[in-house]
Order: structure tokens, then C-alpha cells, then sequence
């Protein structure tokens, strides 16, 4: 009697696992298709990422451009581009949760 328990156990994970693979590809569309920015702290450099962490555009104020300084420039590049990809990161997150139903996969969930 049990095995046949253990097997209706295994045909319900395999269709969830099914449904967590057919999540997981729309998930990937899904994430293709948002995008979030990011600042530095004073404004003058915006970035544009994509969901699945692709770069999209970039915003540097001419104020900073004539400053000639590229420190800090490069500064601001870099605050503005971490700051953007902690929000897709945070975006990922919440669609990968959203896939597999709030299942832990360790490797992809954790």
C-alpha cells in the first residue's frame, strides 16, 4: 500500500516540478522585460537595467561632464550601476518566488 503512496507522491512533484519549468520560462521573459534604474546619491548619473541584469542606457548630466574630474565621474558611474542592479536583483527575486511558488531550490533560491 505504501508504494503506491510513494508514487502518487512522485506524480505530484513531477507535475509541480512541471509547472515550476513552464514558471521558470516566463520568468525569464518576464524579467527581460522590466527595467529599473539607478542614481547616484546627488542625481547627476541615472542607469537603466533590464530585469535579467542587461544595461540598457545611461544618464550623465553635463554638469558633471564639464567638472573633467573622471574619479569622480567614475564614482558616480559605479553608485549608480550598483544601485540599479540591487533593484533588478530585488526584482529577480520576487518573480523567481513567484515561479516556484515559494519553493526553495537551493542554487536558485537561496
Amino acid at each position: 500500500m505504501s508504494m503506491f503512496g510513494n508514487l502518487g507522491e512522485m506524480a505530484g512533484l513531477m507535475k509541480k516540478f512541471g509547472e515550476i519549468q513552464k514558471n521558470m520560462k516566463k520568468m525569464k521573459e518576464d524579467l527581460a522585460g522590466i527595467e529599473v534604474s539607478g542614481k547616484n546619491a546627488t542625481g547627476q548619473v541615472e542607469v537603466v537595467v533590464s530585469g535579467d541584469f542587461q544595461l540598457k542606457k545611461v544618464f550623465i548630466a553635463s554638469s558633471l561632464v564639464e567638472m573633467k574630474d573622471a574619479a569622480v565621474l567614475e564614482s558616480a558611474v559605479f553608485e549608480a550601476v550598483n544601485n540599479a542592479l540591487l533593484q533588478a536583483k530585488t526584482e529577480s527575486v520576487k518573480k523567481l518566488s513567484e515561479a516556484t511558488g515559494g519553493i526553495s531550490i537551493p542554487g536558485l533560491t537561496e
